[in-house]
């Protein structure tokens, strides 16, 4: 039976244990945490192209308690993403904002796009990287700004 302080609102338990089983793929030696290597060999087997300063990046952008590693319960804060009023949820929202601009424009524009999907493996035509800007784009201008990629982001994955 999951800890209490595993529990998230609108998040049963039986969704709780799907993602306690992912957490535990990741954690192959079971010691109840991802660390690098472990977050490396994921990703490789997930056929995504691996860099150690990404790998950092996302452990460090993660791992809340400056471990070095990803426990349980911040792998199910990011997989849940406790968003409202939660300030903290916004600022990792702002960092994962950013990885994908890295331009520094203030805006996802599809060339950012076609540089996330080729880092992470993913052949994406125009046309597809287009359409998930139209998406997103409140004001029609073609790229993201930071209000619409909060509200994509932040519609309840779980309900």
């Amino acid at each position: 039976m999951p800890h209490s302080s595993t529990s998230r609102p609108g998040i049963t338990e039986e969704d709780i244990e799907e993602l306690r089983q992912a957490f535990n793929l990741f954690d192959t030696d079971g010691n109840g945490t991802i660390d690098p290597n472990e977050l490396r060999e994921a990703m490789i087997n997930l056929g995504i192209e691996n860099k150690n300063h990404i790998i950092y990046q996302i452990i460090g952008d993660i791992d809340k308690s400056g471990s070095g590693s990803i426990d349980f319960e911040e792998f199910l804060d990011l997989m849940t993403m406790k968003v409202g009023g939660d300030t903290d949820s916004r600022e990792d929202m702002e960092k994962v904002f950013n990885l994908f601009d890295d331009d520094r424009t203030g805006y996802i524009t599809i060339q950012n796009l076609k540089r996330v999907a080729k880092d992470l493996g993913e052949e994406m035509s125009d046309a597809e990287l287009l359409e998930m800007i139209e998406r997103a784009d409140s004001d029609k201008d073609g790229q993201i700004c930071f209000e619409d990629f909060y509200s994509i982001m932040t519609k309840k994955i779980f309900s």
